[in-house]
């Protein structure tokens, strides 16, 4: 075995990476999958924060779109997201992986409210966290709630995990040429106008020299490889 290149980690899972081949809600071969790759790394003596999306079931700004407010699109979109922390919980569970449930928004009945000190000391015990309702703020992503928990939990890395293994210069779904990007760094991005993240998000990691690795979590054994620090992905540093 490989020594552990990250002991602290924060793990961003897309909404849509939980899709799988549905339409909507959650294909519970990806979750059983993504869960399996956990108890792993878990086993390992890794420190995990996750923050989860909520675009499988309900995203605030396609509420917007279709004339809603903003404000009480986003609201549903943070509560879609901890639909997902729960499922991901009650699955980790049933791998007696020891896991707490942080919402930015007070859910005392399903969820403790997010405290920084309590999360680290969760962490410290050595529990999964799994940080839902992003921010708990409206107009902002849960990429920003990524980037903003792995700072205030110091972790060495965050990992954005999504479908597609990597950053390209172009849509890979729609155009086979598209370049791969193994390494880039935060001035490259910009430059290249690459969409990682939302900007706000893509600014504070920036800011703080954040490292970010995207690959594809859909693919088993990525998140190891990643904690092992294997050639997967795309490495965004500074």
């Amino acid at each position: 075995m490989k020594s552990l290149k990250y002991k602290r980690v924060l793990l961003k899972i897309s909404g849509e990476a939980l899709l799988g081949n549905k339409p909507f809600g959650i294909d519970y071969f990806i979750l059983k999958q993504i869960v399996e790759e956990l108890a792993e790394v878990y086993k390992l003596g890794v420190k995990i924060g996750i923050v989860i999306g909520g675009g499988n079931i309900f995203r605030g700004i396609i509420g917007e779109e279709y004339g809603m407010d903003r404000t009480k699109a986003d609201y549903m979109g943070m509560l879609a997201t901890l639909i997902n922390a729960l499922a991901l919980q009650d699955a980790l569970i049933s791998k007696d992986i020891a896991c707490r449930v942080m919402s930015a928004l007070e859910l005392i009945k399903v969820a403790e409210m997010y405290i920084r000190e309590k999360a680290l000391k969760h962490l410290e015990k050595g529990r999964v966290l799994i940080l839902a309702c992003g921010t708990g703020n409206p107009f902002f992503t849960t990429d920003t709630a990524a980037v903003l928990r792995a700072l205030e939990l110091k972790t060495e890395i965050l990992f954005k995990a999504t479908k597609v293994d990597g950053v390209y210069d172009k849509d890979p779904l729609k155009d086979p040429a598209a370049k791969k990007y193994d390494i880039l760094s935060f001035d490259e991005a910009l430059q290249k106008n690459l969409k990682i993240m939302d900007t706000t998000a893509f600014s504070l990691a920036r800011e703080y020299k954040l490292p970010i690795l995207v690959f594809n979590i859909l693919n088993y054994g990525n998140i190891k490889k990643a904690i092992l620090g294997e050639s997967i992905g795309t490495l965004i540093k500074c």
